[in-house]
């Protein structure tokens, strides 16, 4: 292989640009929008950074490893900063869960809430670490094209029940339904139900227990910046504001891209970091076979969207910590009535993001940068207009806020504006709006995602959430390993 084209400039395609680049293959990354960044974008206003998200890095290894290719180092590019408590977690009755790796900490708090659960706790993270090394070590990095490669995952899958649901291992080893929602919520950071999301994902629990919780100095958008300094060092072309229109076919096989600016080029492989049904539908538009995956895609489940209410305010609060969840009087049904029933629920949860705790740099003197991201139900569930609910939703996260966190914070903000699963839509051509792609059941996860090789088109691959092993830096990431492996043993 000579000539790559990458589409998208998000986490999962900047990784497999430079894990390419780094290879010797001439790689071009061809971007829609102005910044890089894809879902990790962001905006500066009055005086305040915004990063659009993710915000939690996790597993900073995986990332280093890209620079390590070459004999580089992440910190040469980037500055991570330790974030503690992991997360707050909070509750309407007031109580508090401080989230961390701290053993004694941690015990500390979970006796808070039930001492019988200390000894249950650490069960469970014996159960954590075991689907952390089947789950993330083992299989993480390895593409699944074919069902044997699936079947040869079944004795592991089935020793950790892996048809069970994330929440449901977490009740059998701790009673505490405050404790419950603690240990099953971080599916929700990866589009998943904790319902009903496969139990391999309470990897995560381990995934951070390990390698802990940062953040990027300058915001998760260094992070990029950094990335993108990193492939272009290595001689790596970034294309910015010029959507790709077309993924050029010859029979079974790719043989470039076209542009809205009418810029084409060849490529000996495409691999696209864009949302697959759009990739699909839109993209391989030409191609009978695309048009079939297509439709069989847009009859899966997609994870849920998200709106997020950015804002800026007067004052600084050293007693709000980095990352909050902001549970709401409900769990399992707020989960259902987003999931299931496609219902925009009078109560809600709340993931707080406060970095200027962290880095005072994101917000002008005196002032601290804010957002609160609420789960929504996607398009296909909830076809509203968004320019309507939108503003009254907004107004309901800001005064949940104020009544639990910041008083006054309608005088307070200085800057605010929200983001909605239309901008998902619009801005990533997210299907339905979603914010992770597929959601992340048992039954599409693995071989049953989207392979990150195309079946039909042998030198038309895929990177990112929408395929193996599935949405987080951390899985993007590693989708990116798997991808470039694929990419470079296919051309020797």
């Amino acid at each position: 292989m000579k000539r790559a084209i990458v589409i998208g400039a998000g986490f999962g395609g900047l990784a497999l640009a430079i894990r390419l680049q780094s290879a010797g293959v001439a790689t071009t990354i061809v971007e829609a929008r102005d910044k890089p960044g894809g879902r990790a974008y962001y905006w500066e206003r009055d005086g305040f950074t915004f990063d659009a998200g993710p915000t939690v890095i996790t597993d900073p290894a995986c990332l280093q490893e890209l620079w390590q290719l070459t004999g580089r180092q992440m910190s040469e590019d980037v500055e991570l900063q330790s974030v503690l408590p992991f997360y707050r977690l909070n509750w309407v009755d007031g109580t508090n869960f401080d989230y961390t790796n701290d053993d004694a900490q941690l015990r500390t708090e979970i006796a808070k809430l039930n001492p019988e659960d200390v000894a249950g706790y650490a069960k469970f993270l014996e159960y954590s670490a075991g689907v952390f090394h089947e789950g993330y070590e083992k299989l993480g990095h390895e593409a699944f094209l074919d069902f044997a490669s699936m079947l040869k995952a079944a004795p592991a899958l089935a020793k950790y029940q892996a048809w069970r649901s994330v929440y449901s291992i977490v009740s059998s080893f701790v009673k505490n339904e405050k404790l419950r929602e603690a240990l099953s919520f971080h599916t929700l950071l990866v589009g998943g139900n904790p319902m009903t999301t496969s139990a391999i994902y309470a990897l995560i629990h381990k995934l951070e227990r390990d390698g802990g919780v940062w953040f990027a100095k300058g915001g998760t958008n260094r992070l990029v910046a950094g990335m993108v300094k990193h492939f272009e060092r290595l001689g790596g072309v970034l294309r910015l504001g010029d959507p790709i229109t077309s993924i050029d076919t010859l029979g079974d096989r790719v043989t470039g891209v076209t542009t809205r600016s009418g810029w084409q080029s060849s490529a000996d492989a495409v691999a696209s970091n864009g949302d697959i049904v759009h990739t699909y539908r839109n993209l391989l538009s030409t191609s009978r076979a695309g048009q079939r995956t297509a439709a069989k895609l847009e009859r899966k489940r997609f994870s849920p969207s998200l709106f997020v209410v950015h804002f800026g305010v007067q004052g600084t609060w050293p007693g709000i910590p980095h990352h909050m969840i902001l549970f709401g009087p409900r769990y399992k049904g707020l989960l259902a009535d987003i999931y299931d029933h496609g219902v925009l629920s009078e109560d809600f949860s709340l993931y707080l993001h406060h970095p200027t705790v962290t880095d005072p740099s994101l917000a002008p003197e005196g002032h601290s940068t804010f957002y609160a991201l609420a789960p929504v139900p996607h398009m296909g569930k909830f076809p509203v207009d968004w320019d309507e609910v939108g503003p009254v939703l907004e107004k309901r996260i800001l005064d949940e806020v104020g009544r639990r966190l910041i008083p006054n914070i309608h005088e307070r903000i200085v800057t605010k504006f929200s983001y909605a699963p239309k901008d998902f839509a619009h801005d990533l051509n997210a299907y339905q709006g979603s914010a992770f792609s597929l959601e992340p059941v048992l039954t599409q996860s693995a071989y049953f995602r989207v392979h990150n090789r195309d079946a039909a088109i042998p030198n038309l691959y895929f990177v990112g959430a929408g395929t193996h092993p599935g949405a987080g830096i951390p899985g993007v990431v590693g989708s990116a390993k798997a991808t470039a492996k694929l990419m470079l043993a296919g051309e020797q």
